[in-house]
C-alpha cells in the first residue's frame, strides 16, 4: 500500500514557501511578515515530516521592522544553494499604497543554521524576488515590477538583472522578460534549468481564492518565454469545494527520479469562507510530459489533499499533532541574561536561544532583563508591561501559530495590577487591530480590585466580550481557551479551583485573513496566533509572571 502525504505539510501560517534540495536534505523557507525572528526554515529527509531548523533574520542589523504596518515587513523569501553556501533573498515591505517601499536584501551562510551574514541591499523595485544560479557561473536576480502610476497595472510583469556575487550588487540593465498570463498578477518568479530549457515558475492571480501557479519556458534567459499548454499548473480557483483553496506559489523539488512541487494553500471553515489557519504549505506530485512540460500526477490542475509519498519514504508515518507544552521552569536560562540582570544592562535585540522557536515576537526581539526575564522569578516567565496592543513598535508579547482548527490553550498568570491601564493575559491574535484578549486588570470604578475581562478589537472598534469578574485575593489565575473552528470559549480558575466559563461564544473566525481583509478593505497576509502578553500604558512599571503556555490540539 502506497504511503500518502496528507496536506498541508506545514499547517497554519506558513505562506510563500520556497523549497530547496541540497544533496539528501530538503528545506522550505516561509514568510513571517511582522513576526520575529524572520523567515522560518524547515528541514526534511523524506518530504513527509518537516522540522524547524532556522530563522536566519534574527538580529536588528539585518532588518528594522519597527513601525512597519500590519502584514508588511518580511515577504516571500527565496532560498538557494551555490558555491558552497546558502543564499536567501527577502523583502522588507515598509508601506502599503499607493506606493510600495519594498527593500530587497540578500544574505548568505555556510550552513542552513548559520551564521547568516549581514544583509546586502539590492533594489526596491518590487517584491517576491529570487536569485537564479546558472550553470555557466553567472547569477541573475528575478523580481516582479511594481508600478504606482495611475492608469497603470500595479503588477507590471517580471524583470531580470545580473547579480555580481563579488560585490553583492546588481549590474547591467534591468529588463522585462515575462509579462504573465491572462490569470493576472504575475509575481514570485523563479527558474529551474532542465534539459536545456529555462522553466519559469510564477505565482498568478493574487493570494486569495483566484490564486494559481503558472509555467513558461525558453531556450535562453533572453526568451521569448512560451506558456505551458497545461496552464495553469495548479489552482483551485474554479473549484470552491476543493479542500485546498488559494492554491498557488509553487516551487520545484526533485527526490531521486521523482518530482514534486510545494505550494501554498488555505483551508476555509466554510465554502470560500474564513481561513483561521492562514496560508499554509502543501505539496503535490508532478511528472514531466513527453514534450517536456510539468503536470500534476493526477493529470488535472486540481491539488490533492493526499498525495503519494516518494519511494524512499514508503512506510514513514506523518506527524499530524503539533501540540506543545512550554513550561517556563524548564527553559535553560541564558548566561548573558543573568549577567544582564546583574549589571542592569539590557541585551541587544537579538533572538534569545532560551526561548522555544515556536514562540515569536512582534517586529523585533524582546530584550532579556528589560522586556522579560527568566531569572527574576525562577520557574516563571516575567513579562514587563509595555506598549498597547495597537502598537506597531514594541509589545511585550510572545505568541505561537494555530496549527489546527480545534485546540485548547492555557496559562497560569500571577499579576497584581494597580490601575486599569495595566493588563496581562491570554490572547487570540491576528494583528494590532484584530484580537480577542482575556486579561487580568484593575477596576477603579467601585470595587478597587483585580478583575477579569475579555476585550475584543475589531479594526477600529474595541468592546467587552463579557461582564467583568472580580478576583479576590492575590492568587494566580488560570486562563483557558477552547477554540473549535469558528468559535472560542474562555474560562478561568483561581488557585487550584475548577474552571468556570468567562463570557459566551467569541468569534474565533475573525482571527483570519479573510475577515480582516473584508473589514479593512485591504490586504491581510499573516495568520492566527496564540499568545501571552502584558501592557502597562501608565509608567511601564508593572510585570506579570507566567508559569507555562499549553497548546493542545483536538483531533
Amino acid at each position: 500500500m502506497t504511503t500518502m502525504i496528507h496536506n498541508p505539510i506545514l499547517p497554519g501560517f506558513h505562506p510563500d514557501s520556497s523549497a530547496l534540495r541540497v544533496g539528501d536534505d530538503y528545506y522550505i523557507a516561509t514568510s513571517t511578515f511582522e513576526w520575529w525572528p524572520g523567515i522560518d526554515i524547515y528541514h526534511s529527509k523524506d518530504l513527509v515530516n518537516w522540522e524547524w531548523v532556522a530563522a536566519p533574520v534574527n538580529r536588528e542589523s539585518q532588518v528594522n521592522l519597527l513601525g512597519n504596518y500590519d502584514s508588511g515587513s518580511l515577504w516571500a523569501p527565496h532560498l538557494s544553494y551555490a558555491d558552497g553556501k546558502f543564499w536567501l533573498v527577502y523583502t522588507d515591505v515598509k508601506t502599503y499604497a499607493p506606493f510600495k517601499d519594498t527593500l530587497n536584501y540578500v544574505i548568505t551562510a555556510p550552513s542552513i543554521t548559520g551564521p547568516w551574514s549581514e544583509p546586502h541591499f539590492l533594489t526596491a523595485s518590487g517584491f517576491d524576488p529570487a536569485i537564479f544560479h546558472d550553470d555557466d557561473g553567472r547569477k541573475w536576480f528575478l523580481n516582479m515590477l511594481y508600478d504606482y502610476r495611475p492608469s497603470h497595472e500595479l503588477f507590471a510583469g517580471t524583470v531580470i538583472q545580473e547579480f555580481d556575487p563579488e560585490t553583492m550588487k546588481l549590474i547591467g540593465e534591468r529588463r522585462h522578460f515575462y509579462k504573465g498570463t491572462k490569470l493576472g498578477v504575475c509575481e514570485g518568479p523563479q527558474i529551474l534549468k532542465r534539459n536545456g530549457w529555462y522553466y519559469l515558475l510564477c505565482a498568478a492571480g493574487g493570494t486569495g481564492y483566484m490564486h494559481a501557479a503558472t509555467v513558461a519556458r525558453a531556450r535562453t534567459l533572453e526568451g521569448p518565454f512560451e506558456d505551458s499548454p497545461y496552464t495553469p499548473l495548479l489552482t483551485a480557483r474554479d473549484e470552491p469545494t476543493n479542500p485546498l483553496q488559494k492554491s498557488g506559489h509553487c516551487c520545484f523539488l526533485q527526490i531521486g527520479d521523482e518530482w514534486y512541487v510545494t505550494q501554498i494553500c488555505g483551508r476555509p471553515l466554510t465554502e470560500r469562507g474564513n481561513c483561521t489557519l492562514g496560508r499554509e504549505t502543501g505539496i503535490q506530485k508532478i511528472y514531466w510530459t513527453e514534450d517536456g512540460w510539468p503536470r500534476l500526477e493526477n493529470n488535472t490542475i486540481s491539488p490533492d489533499l493526499d498525495v503519494p509519498a516518494p519511494k524512499i519514504s514508503q512506510g514513514v508515518v506523518q506527524k499530524t499533532d503539533h501540540s506543545e507544552r512550554i513550561d517556563f521552569s524548564a527553559l535553560a536560562v541564558p548566561a548573558d541574561e543573568a549577567a544582564s540582570d546583574a549589571l542592569s544592562t539590557p541585551l541587544t535585540s537579538v533572538t534569545d536561544p532560551a526561548i522555544p522557536p515556536s514562540l515569536k515576537t512582534l517586529r523585533t526581539a524582546l530584550v532579556a532583563g528589560e522586556d522579560y526575564s527568566l531569572t527574576a522569578r525562577p520557574g516563571w516567565l516575567r513579562l514587563y508591561g509595555g506598549q498597547s496592543l495597537r502598537s506597531q513598535h514594541r509589545q511585550s508579547l510572545f505568541a505561537r501559530r494555530w496549527e489546527h482548527f480545534d485546540f485548547d490553550a492555557e496559562t497560569v498568570i500571577d499579576f497584581q495590577p494597580k490601575n486599569f491601564q495595566q493588563l496581562a493575559g491570554l490572547i487570540l491574535y491576528y494583528d494590532t487591530q484584530n484580537w480577542i484578549y482575556t486579561c487580568v486588570t484593575f477596576d477603579t470604578e467601585g470595587t478597587d480590585t483585580r478583575v477579569l475581562q475579555i476585550l475584543r478589537c475589531d479594526h477600529e472598534d474595541l468592546e467587552y466580550g463579557c461582564e467583568q469578574v472580580e478576583i479576590s485575593g492575590t492568587d494566580p489565575v488560570k486562563l483557558h481557551v477552547e477554540v473549535r473552528g469558528a468559535v472560542a470559549k474562555f474560562s478561568y480558575a483561581l488557585g487550584d479551583g475548577e474552571l468556570k466559563p468567562l463570557g459566551g461564544d467569541q468569534p474565533a473566525d475573525h482571527i483570519s485573513d479573510d475577515y480582516v481583509e473584508r473589514t479593512i478593505k485591504g490586504c491581510a497576509f499573516t495568520g492566527a496566533m496564540l499568545g501571552i502578553c502584558a501592557q502597562d500604558m501608565d509608567a511601564h512599571g508593572s510585570h506579570a509572571d507566567f508559569k507555562y503556555l499549553d497548546y493542545a490540539e483536538r483531533h
